[in-house]
């Protein structure tokens, strides 16, 4: 249910004005019973001036006698045309001026590992215009040379969770079109919480690296088979001298 506005002030009229109940009071302008009751013991909102709802057109006066008369009913908000709409105005989100001058960087990241994002998901993540995300996929942004791309949850500019949201809607609407991922794009859609809840991959330890490649196989043992086993004497006998051998010997003074 809407709530009025000045919700204390107000409170603070209705009780110094009707006699209405507390919890009646509590349940229109959003409090706790004991806080309006607090306010009649002059213990909260000490110095707050009442705001009449009346004549601020948020209650009519039949409406407080019918709650005067009956402690179950319930007030209820006067309409007004006005203010119509006013809770469904959207528009960009908010940068503060301190983050302003990296929002390009941001978007530049989101362009390069996250190209399935439409130009509005981008706009309404970062709090940009179409214009300057275009400039930025076209690399005609005046800045483009000195950018450098920089994850928008490291600046700030977004929660984790909520990017985690639209690359999910991207990536499900990219599904139901037919279209085709490669491995890198699948990877890049996972959110943190499913990366974090996968397990680990076994690692190989350092001194065993390299033997999970090892197998013995029938031609290697049957071509140790056929090589001669060399005895180790045999490397001391010597083969015996020829007929050459035996003139450089007489030759010997």
């Amino acid at each position: 249910m809407a709530k009025p506005l000045m919700a204390k002030a107000t409170a603070v009229w209705l009780v110094d004005n009707t006699t209405i109940s507390f919890k009646q009071i509590a349940d229109f302008v959003g409090m706790h019973e004991l806080e309006v009751q607090g306010i009649a013991d002059g213990d909260v909102a000490a110095g707050v001036k009442g705001f009449d709802p009346i004549a601020n057109n948020q209650l009519t006066q039949e409406e407080i006698d019918t709650a005067q008369g009956n402690p179950l009913h319930k007030l209820k908000l006067k309409f007004n045309p006005a203010a119509s709409g006013e809770e469904k105005r959207r528009g960009p989100r908010y940068t503060p001026l301190s983050k302003r001058q990296d929002r390009p960087n941001s978007i530049l990241w989101l362009v390069k590992f996250h190209p399935e994002l439409s130009d509005g998901q981008i706009a309404k993540l970062v709090g940009t215009t179409k214009p300057t995300i275009q400039s930025i996929r076209e690399r005609t942004h005046w800045n483009i040379a000195n950018m450098q791309p920089i994850d928008p949850v490291a600046l700030g500019l977004c929660k984790q969770s909520e990017l985690d949201a639209v690359v999910q809607k991207a990536a499900a609407k990219k599904a139901a079109e037919g279209g085709v991922m490669s491995d890198d794009e699948r990877r890049r859609l996972v959110s943190t919480e499913q990366s974090l809840e996968m397990d680990a991959a076994p690692k190989i330890p350092t001194a065993i690296e390299g033997l999970e490649t090892f197998s013995l196989s029938d031609d290697v043992e049957d071509k140790e088979d056929d090589e001669p086993i060399v005895d180790a004497d045999s490397f001391f006998n010597l083969p015996k001298g020829g007929a050459d051998e035996d003139e450089d010997d007489d030759l010997r003074p």
